[in-house]
């Protein structure tokens, strides 16, 4: 079965002509990998916004999230910081991927390299509704690792 397919309209840079466009690798990917429109080469501990030579519309109602490859963060220690990243339906600049190398050696990207997928994502808008109690819970005020799930937390 196919999730449904929603348009995204897609303008092309100059920089970013003969490049592909964002795409599935497999049928069952949820992100489409996205290249590198520029060479740069990124020191350890260096973050840099790296072009895409994209812009986009997003429809109204959904965003596109940035996500890090695996490979490149297992491999190279090189992530996407802000994980994942949100670009949102009004935005229409350049999309950028900022990126970190986390590891101990400079990491080469080069004009056409996969940098990052793109989700594309529903977005679910809320709104607040200031009351005087909250109801209570088993889990009550308990927080960052108050449920376990590492030996080191417990005790």
């Amino acid at each position: 079965m196919h999730s449904p397919e929603i348009p995204v309209l897609v303008k092309r840079l100059p920089h970013g002509e003969g490049l592909p466009l964002p795409a599935y690798a497999t049928e069952g990917a949820a992100g489409m990998d996205v290249v590198a429109a520029e060479d740069l080469d990124l020191a350890p501990g260096a973050r840099h916004a790296v072009s895409t030579g994209l812009s986009i519309a997003i429809p109204a109602g959904y965003e596109i999230q940035v996500r890090p490859r695996s490979g490149l963060a297992l491999k190279h220690g090189v992530t996407v910081p802000n994980t994942p990243g949100t670009i949102d339906s009004d935005y229409r600049g350049e999309l950028k991927v900022i990126m970190i190398n986390l590891g101990t050696e400079s990491f080469s990207i080069r004009r056409g390299d996969r940098v990052a997928q793109l989700v594309l994502a529903p977005v679910t808008r809320g709104t607040w509704l200031p009351v005087e109690e909250l109801d209570a819970t088993a889990r009550g005020e308990g927080g960052f690792g108050s449920t376990g799930g590492l030996a080191a937390l417990q005790g």
